[in-house]
């Protein structure tokens, strides 16, 4: 008997220590994931049109539209940086909250420009898209394409890169990845690319074909990195005519080992 209620006692005292274990591992587990942000997102959009009616060729009607589309993060402060580079897209002078404020504010542009002018008769638009490239716990990428039209030639379009680090909630850039001084390696680097991918010798001039300050070739601060390396985006107009439309430049993580921090995400280590 008093084996028997020994034999009892230790099954009980064992079980209760597996259960106090799996209640301590579902606690850390618990913890792990509060710390953590979750980059879960969908994507939401702001849409508005006008109610001024425009017949434009063929008798065919249309209207002015605004739209707005965006990733929607459970973390408010992600959500808050999207929003906030969306807004900056606004003219200068003009400052707006929310993307229903930005939306509102276009058509309401057009509406009196419409009254002023009732023989226009054309429509305008605008259309704002962030896309989420790269997705990582160290890492969220954005490219931001804005094209809008009030006339003219030709829309206005602009695509913008947007690096944000998760962990700090801090937007990241150029001279946060690079070690100090290193900007002239970094651009002799590119240029050598850049000239490949252009078909241009080492030593052809940039005068002509190109929009670079004093014909001399520069980085901008629009990148992005991906699986390939560090990615450079020039908009149109900015480097070369608009009809030549963005142009892209990827240097290598090979490339970028002599100029990039130990512990930046240009480590291909990390």
């Amino acid at each position: 008997m008093k084996n028997a209620a020994m034999k009892k006692l230790a099954l009980l005292f064992l079980s209760l220590s597996f259960i106090a274990c799996q209640n301590e591992k579902k606690t850390i587990s618990s913890s792990d994931q509060v710390n953590e942000t979750d980059l879960s997102f969908k994507y939401d959009s702001v849409k508005v049109s006008s109610n001024v009616l425009v017949k434009g060729n063929e008798n065919l009607t249309d209207t002015t539209k605004a739209v707005i589309s965006y990733p929607v993060f459970p973390d408010q402060k992600i959500n808050r940086f999207v929003e906030q580079k969306v807004m900056n897209l606004a003219d200068e002078g003009e400052h707006f909250a929310t993307y229903k404020d930005f939306t509102n504010a276009f058509i309401k542009n057009f509406d009196t420009f419409s009254k002023e002018n009732k023989d226009y008769g054309q429509t305008w638009f605008m259309d704002a898209k962030v896309k989420v490239e790269e997705q990582n716990p160290q890492y969220l990428s954005f490219l931001l394409t804005y094209v809008n039209y009030e006339g003219g030639a030709h829309p206005n379009s602009s695509f913008t890169y947007l690096n944000y680090d998760p962990k700090s909630h801090t937007e990241i850039v150029l001279d946060s990845l690079i070690n100090p001084g290193s900007m002239p390696e970094l651009t002799a680097v590119a240029e050598k690319i850049f000239r490949k991918n252009e078909k241009l010798s080492p030593t052809a001039s940039l005068k002509d074909n190109y929009f670079f300050e004093n014909d001399k070739f520069s980085l901008n601060k629009n990148f992005s990195i991906n699986k390939k390396g560090l990615k450079f985006l020039y908009n149109p107009y900015e480097i070369k005519a608009y009809a030549y439309g963005i142009t892209e430049l990827v240097i290598p993580f090979a490339d970028l080992k002599d100029v990039a921090k130990p512990n930046s995400l240009l480590n291909p280590a990390n």
